[in-house]
């Protein structure tokens, strides 16, 4: 029996081949959300837990006080430092931090760019007070009020690294806004869950994760791309460790108040991962052929497309005259669509966010029309580039104290401050 080959067979294959992760990951990780969540089997910490949370800030003078003051009421008058990193600051950041009631620390570095070099000055920062755990919340956020609670007892309880619920504010009105909001809700929380209910780690976000001392002294947070917590979670889950996800403690960050505000900050995520993909699918990929197979999961969430350039490709790969693939094309798009259900019920207006599914083929478009700018940042050389959600208002003078800590040679950072 002779096989008829089709020119457009590789084109087919080619298709399935970069769209297939991103559906085992959500057939299997949606599914596993909607099952009982774990108890942890981690034998109690004694004594008390000092916990520390770091706030890397980049010219965030407008939110940080409402970040801080949410910090300090879920804290509900424990020993809890808040300790706000202001780094290569030019507006009243710092300032505004301290009249909130954060302790600061000035870290101005012009070669350090990125959030990944405040956190590490951070962390240090912690480790010299001596604490047993640090938490990190972004400038931009604000926390539910049980927050430090949930993070405390879960630490407290053995946990060696927990991620809290991370969404971004979905009552904008642009309804590209409010999509990436939803998708937002199913990598960010949706998937996470399924992760911890099946044992496996459930990833860190970049905001609202906490890490005990003893994991960052075996792990130093040396990571400084534009993806930096993905590279940190490979780094720990290469280690032999997990992290918790803590579903009922809440973060919540405002989306960029313009439209290229939203364009830089999805470019940057999306094409800082596309970057990531290039560095570590070959590590991963050689320690799964060599039996680690908690390895796998990663492998496959780095290797995910973004849902909307999925949903793009598998409408291109329907139209195909091979039934396997427009069977495989129908499949995938239910589970597509399963996922969107997931992610929209864990949010506050399910009906809501029924009703902007109308807009998705515009957002479809409109995350084409993004190519250009996520090519130019998965490139290695991409630079740190902050969202603008605000406008600096004005520069101020900034003095250290005498309590300072060095960091790096020839910089200093104050752990107190005196603004002028």
């Amino acid at each position: 029996m002779l096989m008829t080959f089709h020119v457009s067979d590789p084109i087919a294959g080619t298709l399935v081949l970069l769209t297939l992760p991103l559906i085992a990951e959500l057939v299997v990780l949606t599914l596993a959300s909607i099952l009982p969540k774990r108890t942890p089997a981690h034998p109690a910490v004694s004594g008390p837990l000092h916990l520390a949370v770091i706030i890397p800030a980049h010219n965030e003078e407008l939110l940080i006080p409402s970040c801080v003051e949410s910090l300090r009421a879920s804290a509900d008058g424990d020993k809890t430092r808040i300790i706000a990193v202001a780094h290569n600051c030019s507006d009243r950041t710092a300032a505004r931090a301290a009249e909130a009631g954060a302790e600061v620390v000035v870290y101005d570095n012009p070669l350090a760019q990125g959030k990944g070099s405040a956190l590490s000055v951070g962390f240090a920062y912690a480790s010299s007070q001596g604490v047993d755990a640090t938490l990190v919340v972004d400038a931009d956020s604000t926390v539910s009020s049980n927050l430090i609670g949930v993070v405390r007892e879960a630490i407290a309880k053995g946990a060696d690294a927990v991620q809290c619920r991370y969404e971004m504010d979905s009552s904008a009105e642009r309804p590209a806004t409010r999509l990436t909001s939803l998708a937002f809700r199913g990598f960010n929380v949706v998937r996470p869950a399924g992760r911890d209910r099946l044992g496996l780690s459930a990833g860190i976000v970049g905001n609202g994760f906490a890490v005990r001392q003893a994991l960052l002294a075996e792990n130093s947070y040396n990571s400084h791309s534009v993806v930096e917590d993905l590279e940190f979670h490979i780094r720990l889950v290469l280690s032999g460790k997990r992290v918790q996800f803590l579903h009922d403690a809440k973060v919540s960050s405002a989306m960029p108040s313009s439209k290229q505000g939203e364009v830089t900050q999805r470019s940057r995520w999306e094409g800082g991962r596309a970057n990531a993909a290039r560095t570590w699918f070959a590590p991963l990929l050689k320690q799964l052929t060599q039996g680690r197979l908690r390895v796998l999961e990663p492998l496959l969430d780095l290797t995910s497309l973004p849902i909307g350039y999925a949903v793009f490709l598998l409408l291109i790969a329907g139209c195909f005259p091979l039934l396997w693939v427009r069977v495989y094309a129908l499949v995938a798009m239910t589970v597509i669509g399963g996922h969107v259900l997931a992610a929209a019920w864990c949010g506050s207006d399910f009906a809501g966010d029924m009703a902007i599914l109308a807009r998705a083929p515009a957002y479809i478009l409109w995350k084409l029309f993004m190519l250009p700018s996520l090519l130019r940042s998965s490139r290695p050389e991409a630079a740190w580039v902050r969202t603008e959600r605000q406008s600096a208002i004005q520069r101020v003078s900034l003095e250290e104290s005498a309590a300072t800590v060095a960091m790096e040679p020839g910089l200093r950072i104050s752990s107190s401050l005196e603004i002028s």
